[in-house]
């Protein structure tokens, strides 16, 4: 059994909750004079963190419709990405969304080479008793299926359940990818957009003894990793959505609206990069030069 967000008293967490940790990489003051060196990364001091602006927000579902045109320009580019090696690919989809979501993205990591699966769950509403149960198990399958670890992709809420997943069954997995996941929430009624729905679906949420608190679920987790940002996110603040780097653990920014990260062709591209790292190895992202302009911290 897996755990994933613990709520709180008196207050019931936000899906995207989290604990007091390590300042961020990408925190307030002066930034590293290289930041495409290879190795961890020294914390800054941390700005207060609040929800995205009103104007991000409210703009959201137009630029996510700019995202998907720029998928459509993006394709032949897109077709030079590097290619699979045939394993395990597990997509995890965010808050009240299904696999009806990550349809382009699966399809393009199939497309790659990748055996790639959703999470059959069905809409996602929260860490009900059915997540819980039904994504140790969709990995159990997917990972005896292969004959080999599987790496999780999560958008948002997603990419939180895969961080525990990992946590708790690391002999599994190959590596984490999340995209726009605030697992490093410490206070959802400031730095998200959707605690008000999270917080209407939490009856149907297991047990909180069951979930972990804010201090577990910030904690790094023991595979290769990758946390994908936007600063132009308007769901969830940015700053929560990365943690300090390490030798297993980097955060690239891209320039996508949250509900753009599955179509968005910087994302596409990236997520290509990290899946073709051989097994148990981690190494930097470093874009090709024309693609630079695409990572604004690259």
């Amino acid at each position: 059994m897996i755990y994933f967000v613990r709520r709180s008293t008196p207050e019931p967490a936000g899906p995207h909750q989290a604990g007091p940790r390590q300042a961020g990489p990408r925190q307030a003051g002066p930034r590293q004079a290289d930041p495409r060196q290879a190795g961890p990364r020294q914390a800054g001091p941390r700005p207060p963190a609040s929800a995205p602006s009103a104007g991000l927000f409210l703009t959201e579902p137009v630029r996510g419709l700019v995202d998907l045109t720029a998928l459509l320009v993006a394709a032949p580019w897109l077709a030079t990405a590097p290619r699979g090696d045939g394993h395990g690919v597990l997509v995890l989809p965010g808050l009240l969304a299904s696999d009806t979501s990550t349809l382009p993205l699966r399809g393009y990591l199939g497309w790659l080479g990748y055996d790639v699966r959703g999470w059959d769950l069905g809409r996602n509403r929260g860490p009900t008793e059915e997540v819980l149960a039904g994504l140790p198990r969709a990995l159990l399958t997917h990972a005896r299926r292969t004959g080999r670890p599987v790496s999780l992709v999560g958008w948002s809420l997603g990419g939180v359940y895969a961080r525990e997943l990992a946590r708790r069954s690391a002999r599994r997995v190959r590596q984490v990818i999340t995209l726009g996941s605030p697992f490093a929430l410490t206070d959802p009624r400031r730095q998200s957009r959707v605690h008000g729905p999270y917080q209407r679906l939490s009856h149907l949420h297991a047990d909180g003894a069951r979930l972990p608190t804010y201090e577990q679920r910030a904690r790094p987790i023991g595979v290769p990793s990758t946390s994908v940002y936007s600063r132009l996110d308007g769901i969830v603040s940015w700053q929560a959505c990365v943690e300090p780097e390490t030798e297993r653990h980097q955060n690239v920014e891209v320039r996508c609206s949250h509900i753009g990260f599955g179509v968005d062709p910087a994302t596409l591209w990236l997520i290509a990069d990290r899946l073709a790292a051989p097994p148990g190895q981690h190494r930097p992202f470093r874009p090709p030069p024309l693609l630079r302009p695409f990572y604004p911290d690259r």
